[in-house]
């Protein structure tokens, strides 16, 4: 079928139909796990589907574009196609809620970062996120907790196998994923810590990580620097307690380059950020009260 010629043929083909056709080759070509020539077909397809009107036609396209952002490791775009398509009333409920976990697995995978948490949050905020399996380490991870070995082992034991292909440094893209969010979350807790105590943080060296920490800055992904010649990271705006940001700097090292590392206003944003992070938990809790007891909410909480 992929060697059909739809563009120049005597017989007139449509839209619909050549879409039609586009999307079962993607999708025979996916069922075979060959994600490069699906997405051929889809690409091909996409350029007609302005004008397809087939309802089950623009379904299929979708699903199969998601799998494919999906097998080729675009996880966070996959994460966005997975959760459109969760939200499509023509989708069973309980395929709705397949694509759904299907999107927060994607958005876990993701990289560290600004995008990545703007999804987290959309799919933490969906009242359907408490019935997928991913839900746990979701919540840990749009709370900023820093994840367990048992909360990763749980998921890692669900996701397919090209989820857990090796990357280039050797490590898979779960493995990547969670020591970014564990760094973002040690950015979050201290002011400033040396390489090799952020390494026995992460569970790597120290060199390890310092190239994943000046990676992420340099993309724009962790907000901080770093002083290679005292071997210490200083994160921009971290939620510092007062023990944290007077206490010494361990194995001897001077204080500074760490005195003068301030910034001002950062914990201000920080602590307007926590407020309204509460507030949006309080409005939750209130919503799943007020949608389980109404009777209990317009008695004592309605106002």
């Amino acid at each position: 079928m992929s060697t059909l010629n739809l563009d120049f043929n005597q017989r007139t083909v449509t839209d619909d139909d050549k879409a039609r056709i586009w999307v079962r080759v993607a999708r025979c070509y996916l069922e075979e796990d060959d994600p490069t020539s699906a997405s051929t077909s889809i690409n091909r397809a996409k350029n007609v589907m302005h004008n397809v009107t087939d309802k089950e036609v623009r379904l299929q396209f979708a699903i199969s574009q998601a799998r494919i952002l999906d097998s080729q490791r675009q996880f966070l775009e996959a994460s966005v196609a997975y959760h459109n398509m969760s939200s499509e009333a023509m989708v069973d409920e309980d395929d709705r809620l397949q694509a759904l976990s299907a999107a927060i697995t994607c958005a876990v995978l993701g990289p560290a970062g600004p995008q990545r948490a703007r999804m987290l949050g959309r799919l933490y905020k969906d009242d359907r996120a408490t019935q997928t399996e991913s839900y746990n380490i979701l919540s840990s991870i749009y709370l900023n907790q820093i994840l367990s070995t048992a909360e990763v082992t749980a998921f890692a034991s669900r996701l397919a196998p090209h989820q857990l292909a090796k990357t280039a440094d050797g490590s898979t893209v779960l493995d990547r994923a969670v020591l970014e969010h564990n760094l973002l979350g040690v950015s979050r807790l201290y002011r400033n810590i040396h390489t090799a105590s952020l390494g026995t943080l992460l569970g790597v060296d120290a060199e390890r990580a310092e190239q994943y920490a000046a990676q992420m800055i340099e993309q724009g992904r962790l907000a901080g620097s770093i002083d290679q010649i005292d071997g210490v990271i200083f994160f921009d705006g971290a939620l510092a307690n007062t023990s944290s940001r007077n206490a010494p700097v361990p194995d001897g090292q001077p204080q500074t380059a760490i005195q003068q590392h301030v910034k001002s206003g950062g914990e201000l944003r920080i602590w307007d950020s926590a407020v309204q992070g509460l507030a949006e938990e309080v409005e939750k809790v209130s919503t799943m009260i007020q949608t389980s007891f109404p009777d209990f909410y317009a008695a004592h909480m309605a106002y």
